[in-house]
């Protein structure tokens, strides 16, 4: 199966994929500002330069893109149907990658939440998801 838009659309739309300032990551951040919950953003020192870092809390946030990073059972994990022997091993170092960055994080005692692009729809599910993890103030 060919691609339905030319070589140079492809890459423009492809350089257009943010990887920080997302809107499910902005949409977390308010949110957990909203709860009176302080925090660094994008933290290079650390594995895999979390999202949202709460230093008080020992507590890393990864907002994760549910294609990007394969989320188990979501209906936007899909595969491409064209050009699979590019995104199946790329998709799947994500994952992998993912997996380090989560054991590192542990090993170096902080407590790693993911929250889903798919679960960014409303306030209360990042509240509870938060909740579970960190302390209330």
């Amino acid at each position: 199966m060919t691609d339905t838009v030319s070589k140079e659309q492809r890459s423009r739309n492809m350089s257009l994929i943010r990887s920080t300032e997302t809107k499910p990551e902005t949409f977390v951040r308010s949110v957990i500002h909203g709860m009176g919950y302080r925090f660094r953003k994008n933290v290079k020192t650390l594995s895999g330069k979390p999202d949202i870092v709460l230093p008080k809390y020992k507590t890393v946030i990864f907002v994760h893109g549910c294609f990007w990073h394969q989320h188990k059972g979501c209906k936007r994990a899909t595969i491409p149907k064209s050009n699979i022997d590019y995104w199946i091993p790329k998709l799947e170092s994500n994952v992998k990658r993912d997996k380090k960055h989560t054991a590192d994080l542990k090993i170096l005692g902080w407590k790693v939440v993911v929250i889903w692009e798919c679960e960014t729809k409303t306030a209360d599910s990042i509240i509870k998801k938060v909740k579970k993890i960190v302390p209330e103030i």
